[in-house]
């Protein structure tokens, strides 16, 4: 992390600390410019008695009591605050900081704000070596002074109604009864900007952060409306939409977009809440259990597993903030502890067992299969491995905007990118250093660069974009139709115990570059090897065109070819910087060297209908290869434009896409035929149909109709079935979710 990164985590309290960095703000980051100086915007409260109140609400001193202790939390660097003393300027400034440049990508006047709350900290903190230090407590209300006197304004409307209100009213908080009457009316009416009123209370993640500055307001003033209105707030907000704000499937949208950001401002949507829930704990502002219960529920079902075994933030979850350092770096136990002091018990154990693996304290023993149908993204989880697959479609922006110029080369990342974890550390800080256009996963045009970055996001072309799940096991579906070439392809991913399987089909392009398909674009970590028609080899470093590949093992992951395959790669030292991907003032062109791992298929120049198959197998060595093919565990049964399918002999289990109407076979005269386009997950038990999984990728349909070449009888009353003698099959009628469950997976069970 960068020093003044660092700085930063010192500067703020914990969890306001959490909620800036998950919600995607650590470095200022939105889409809204102001140009002109921003004028003072009132909080509704009054500033004509600024002065320290008498304490009439023993609730409200307990909240401020809790929030100072928090925010005196971080020990106090003397090192770091010595050297403050000594370099401020008479005037109230420091060298080195630019207070000219307000630009987005720059504005430097955060480091102000954080020696000015770091001064205020060391003055405050009981056993701080500058605790009631009269030097210390000269040079923060210079600091203080300094900013009043200048208000700077960013171009980033961000720092104006969110970052420098927090830093401020924080820095209030602490030196309280030190400031005038003059500094806490002046002080008050900067953090007075972090208003319900401004432009970026919008619901979702921003509103409920703002309100957390706009109770300080109210604690700082002891005012008991303000904190009614605060708290009232907050509780209205903690719901279910399909507008911004947290989604039936459990996935977060911040913007009207559709694209997720569950692992930024949804992370900071709910680290508010849980920040705010013990603090309030036991007085009479209390949140409601049910709006605590939705928060765990949206914590364990909806970011948990966005997460590689609840701890590491997946890649494919990311949006334009995969380009900045330690954006993949473990989360903390925090929110889920700061969740099971606010509860009464509502899942405890799985918040706890959450806690133990993040601390450290038990293996991540985890597994689940989840589609989130609102955001296009899927993720499976294994208790050695997890995996995921990142797509977009019709109802969709296949990528956020790459808002104050971060994220500048996420053209594909949402083209069917599918991620591989083991360790947690196969992707950290390879993005300065990566080949943008070999997304893990998915099928690219190989152009001599991509478009500017101000063309990156753009509407999804297909509706037929989807997952179906049985919470264990699930299969993934795009008509993929890329957003900024000539390229089509039919692509799906089989998600079982073991492995899964990726198939493309009908990949057809028209361009005068080639066309491959990526397995993966990661770390080197060790020796690659490969298996061909003569044998088995490690490869030494460089770049390596195979012919007649069987299969190859990199860090524990096999990549099997069921045909004998031709498979480019590389293991070699890639070099960029961080400043080709990121404009923020910290990205520098100071070159970046990593080791990678790439390995990607060539389809050619325009091609027609091509296809692939591969089946990856995590937490393999390379020595138990040829004992996992033996078991033939995977059949493909098509992959054509219009039927992929795949079956999993030892789990009789059959997952299928259907891309229109069609048939498959699962066992001696049996076949099942849907009438529509769908996905459909079949679990046998001999040759009788145990349970069908199905799920309409397009979002279109009230119900799915099947036939079946054998009578059976449904359990519940999802569906019915009716035997047509005439014909010698069943007709098979399943009712689909409707409104904001549209695209849900649902269950017929079979007698």
């Amino acid at each position: 992390m960068t020093m003044y990164t660092n700085n930063f985590l010192r500067c703020i309290s914990a969890m306001t600390l959490a909620v800036m960095v998950s919600s995607g703000n650590l470095f200022a980051q939105q889409e809204i410019t102001i140009a002109a100086k921003m004028p003072a915007v009132s909080v509704k409260m009054s500033l004509q008695k600024a002065t320290r109140a008498p304490i009439t609400n023993p609730g409200m001193e307990l909240i401020r009591q809790r929030i100072i202790d928090d925010l005196l939390a971080p020990a106090v660097n003397v090192k770091s605050i010595q050297q403050l003393i000594t370099t401020i300027q008479p005037d109230g400034s420091w060298p080195g900081i630019n207070y000219v440049d307000t630009s987005r990508t720059g504005f430097q006047h955060r480091e102000h704000l954080e020696h000015m709350l770091d001064l205020a900290q060391a003055h405050a903190k009981k056993g701080s070596p500058y605790f009631q230090n009269m030097q210390v407590k000269k040079v923060a209300l210079s600091a203080l002074d300094f900013w009043l006197a200048h208000d700077f304004i960013c171009q980033n409307w961000w720092w104006n109604e969110m970052g420098t209100p927090n830093f401020m009213i924080n820095t209030l908080l602490l030196l309280d009864t030190a400031l005038s009457e003059n500094q806490r009316m002046a002080g008050l009416k900067i953090a007075g900007r972090a208003s319900l009123e401004g432009f970026g209370a919008r619901p979702g993640g921003d509103l409920i952060q703002i309100a957390g500055m706009l109770g300080k307001q109210g604690l700082f003033k002891r005012d008991e409306q303000v904190m009614e209105r605060v708290i009232k707030t907050m509780a209205d907000e903690i719901k279910i939409s399909t507008g911004r704000g947290l989604q039936p499937d459990m996935s977060f949208h911040h913007r009207t977009d559709r694209v997720m950001s569950t692992l930024t401002y949804g992370t900071g949507y709910v680290s508010s809440f849980a920040y705010w829930a013990v603090k309030i704990a036991g007085t009479q502002y209390t949140l409601p259990e049910t709006a605590l219960q939705q928060l765990i529920d949206y914590y364990l079902d909806g970011i948990s597993k966005s997460m590689a075994f609840g701890r590491f933030p997946d890649l494919g979850a990311k949006n334009r903030d995969l380009t900045r350092k330690g954006t993949l770096s473990p989360a903390s136990a925090e929110i889920p502890v700061n969740l099971l002091k606010a509860s009464t018990g509502y899942r405890k154990a799985e918040l706890e067992h959450l806690v133990n693996i993040r601390n450290g304290k038990q293996p991540p023993n985890l597994q689940w299969n989840k589609y989130f149908w609102h955001s296009g993204y899927f993720s499976h989880q294994r208790p050695t491995w997890f995996s995921s697959v990142r797509m977009h479609s019709s109802r969709q922006n296949n990528m956020e905007e790459p808002h104050n110029e971060e994220g500048l080369k996420n053209h594909h990342f949402a083209d069917g990118a599918n991620f591989i974890t083991l360790t947690g550390k196969e992707y950290v800080d390879v993005f300065p250093v990566w080949d943008w256009q070999k997304i893990p996963g998915a099928t690219i045009i190989q152009k001599p660069s991509v478009l500017p970055f101000n063309q990156i996001a753009k509407k999804g072309r297909t509706a037929f974009v989807g997952g179906v799940s049985n919470g264990n096991y699930g299969a993934a579906a795009t008509d993929f139709s890329s957003v900024h070439d000539p390229l089509t392809a039919r692509k799906s991913w089989f998600f079982f115990r073991d492995e899964y399987v990726c198939l493309g089909a009908g990949i057809t392009a028209t361009s005068e570059y080639p066309v491959v398909t990526t397995l993966n674009q990661c770390n080197l970590e060790g020796t690659v090897q490969v298996g061909n028609a003569t044998g088995m080899k490690s490869l030494t470093r460089g770049t390596h065109e195979l012919q007649e590949v069987r299969w190859i093992h990199h860090n524990n992951v096999a990549y099997l070819f069921p045909e004998l395959n031709t498979v480019q790669l590389q293991n070699t030292t890639a070099t960029g910087n961080w400043r080709e991907i990121n404009h923020q003032d910290w990205a520098t062109t100071e070159p970046v060297k990593k080791d990678l791992f790439t390995a990607w298929l060539p389809h050619g120049v325009s091609p027609n209908n091509a296809g692939y198959s591969y089946i990856v197998v995590p937490a393999i060595k390379a020595a138990a290869i040829n004992q996992y093919q033996q078991k033939k565990a995977i059949s493909i049964l098509s992959n054509t434009p219009t039927l992929q399918a795949v079956r999993h002999g030892a789990l009789q289990l059959t997952q299928v896409v259907f891309y229109q109407p069609g048939n498959i076979g699962l066992g001696k005269q049996l076949t099942l035929t849907a009438n529509q386009p769908c996905m459909v997950m079949i679990e046998m038990e001999g040759n009788k149909i145990k349970k069908i999984t199905v799920a309409d990728p397009t979002q279109s349909l009230t119900a799915l109709q099947f036939s079946i070449t054998a009578p059976v009888t449904i359990k519940g009353a999802n569906g019915k079935a009716e035997w047509m003698e005439a014909g010698k099959l069943s007709l098979v009628t399943i009712d689909l979710p409707p409104g904001g469950d549209a695209g849900k997976s649902i269950s017929l069970v079979f007698e």
